[in-house]
């Protein structure tokens, strides 16, 4: 009777332990959406498993993992976040630059704007609109180009009593979308989305005039192997493939 006992449990918990397995969570900045959508589609379709995708700013995604928060992989949307986490001892190591993000600026199409390529008709924009979204520089990568962006072409006094300041990209661009601002600064990423451009137009800022965002990502220590696997299919020429086509230049 004793060993049925044992038999018995021993079946159990080899059960529960395959059901209660780690689950990869992937932490992914908000500007990679549309993009990881499609990456993470094409990384299960070669049977890998289900993962928990969170997306958000980079610098919320690594005040977290610093405050303990069980990421497995960050794909974030600059180098300073993921460096951060490598220098605290978070990180394998320094991980790797799997893209290269651009600024645009959109509108809604019903405005009437026609077209956002100098600093003359941005200039005009900002005057007219009552609100301009950005995303907070502190936190996202893409806001802290923007307010670059803004200082180069001596546009911030006119614009930073008009600003609205999201916690991350994607909040900023729905901000414009939903009419809740009338001008805003997205990535080019999700400015080519298809769904945003029934609503919006998009015009690209000159990359000259803000930091290269390059986008790095970087393993978590301990991370279960379907992690370790999406981090080395971002770098192959699947992935590289899908982020040139949302906007992105690839290392």
């Amino acid at each position: 009777m004793i060993k049925r006992i044992f038999i018995f449990l021993a079946v159990f918990f080899a059960f529960t332990g395959s059901v209660f397995a780690q689950v990869a969570t992937i932490a992914v900045a908000a500007n990679m959406k549309d993009a990881f959508t499609e990456i993470a589609a094409a990384f299960r379709s070669a049977g890998k498993p289900e993962m928990r995708v969170v997306y958000g700013s980079s610098g919320n995604f690594a005040a977290q993992i610093l405050n303990g928060a069980p990421f497995n992989l960050f794909i974030a949307a600059d180098e300073q976040f993921p460096l951060e986490l490598y220098k605290n001892g978070k990180a394998t190591d320094e991980g790797s630059v799997y893209a290269i993000g651009k600024l645009a600026i959109i509108s809604k199409t019903s405005s009437g704007t026609q077209s956002l390529t100098s600093r003359t008709e941005i200039a005009k924009a900002i005057s007219k609109a009552n609100k301009v979204a950005i995303a907070k520089p502190e936190l996202a990568p893409y806001g802290r180009a923007a307010v670059q962006y803004l200082k180069a072409e001596s546009l911030w006094d006119l614009a930073k009593d008009k600003l609205v300041y999201a916690d991350n990209i994607g909040a900023a661009t729905t901000y414009v979308a939903s009419g809740a601002a009338d001008i805003g600064f997205t990535a080019l990423s999700l400015a080519k989305s298809p769904e945003l451009l029934k609503q919006t137009r998009y015009f690209l800022v000159d990359a000259r005039l803000y930091d290269p965002i390059k986008q790095r990502m970087v393993l978590m220590k301990g991370a279960p192997q379907e992690a370790v696997d999406l981090y080395r299919f971002m770098q192959g020429p699947q992935a590289q493939a899908i982020l040139q086509r949302y906007g992105y230049s690839t290392p």
